[in-house]
């Protein structure tokens, strides 16, 4: 493992702003200004789990296991076209969201201007009078300098169960 360089607070304060601002955006509905966030050379990927025993190197999350998301910037796109659409019955009414971001670590990435970001993560969404679900989980970044502020490059999502603890996931981690 390499070691992990520090950032400036200055940094830091910027790319936890950009974590909190886009949770508010997700949390709003507010999908294309999302997308404005978001580098079109992203990978989003939520690997599933394997349980394996702990001598297995390869651990419970594997590029190998099927993933829940693995997508580009197209993909995102197609999936907030998806969420506007009225047609869209999984989304009419429309799912409450409340998205909190904690344990954020930052530290310098691997290229010039980009950051590595560790972080917790906790969705709440209810819909309808009475359903309510929840997804905690860590997340591991790549946020990258483009123009004139940070956009997200690279996101791994990780929970922690082996089943969804909902029916779907009709919002961004």
């Amino acid at each position: 493992m390499s070691t992990l360089e520090l950032v400036t607070i200055d940094e830091e304060r910027a790319v936890r702003g950009f974590l909190l601002r886009e949770a508010r955006l997700l949390d709003e509905d507010r999908w294309d200004e999302w997308l404005l966030t978001v580098s079109e050379r992203i990978h989003y990927w939520m690997p599933g789990i394997e349980n394996r025993r702990r001598e297995d190197e390869r651990g419970a999350f594997s590029a190998e296991h099927m993933a829940l998301f693995d997508d580009g910037f197209r993909e995102l796109q197609r999936r907030v076209a998806r969420f506007k659409q009225p047609s869209a019955w999984a989304e009419n009414p429309p799912t409450r969201n409340v998205h909190l971001v904690s344990n954020i670590e930052v530290y310098a990435g691997e290229n010039a201007g980009e950051y590595r970001v560790y972080s917790c993560f906790v969705n709440i969404r209810s819909r309808g009078l009475d359903e309510q679900y929840q997804i905690a989980g860590r997340r591991e970044d790549v946020l990258c300098r483009e123009g004139e502020g940070l956009k997200l490059l690279r996101r791994q999502i990780l929970i922690p169960n082996a089943t969804l603890p909902c029916k779907n996931i009709n919002t961004f981690l």
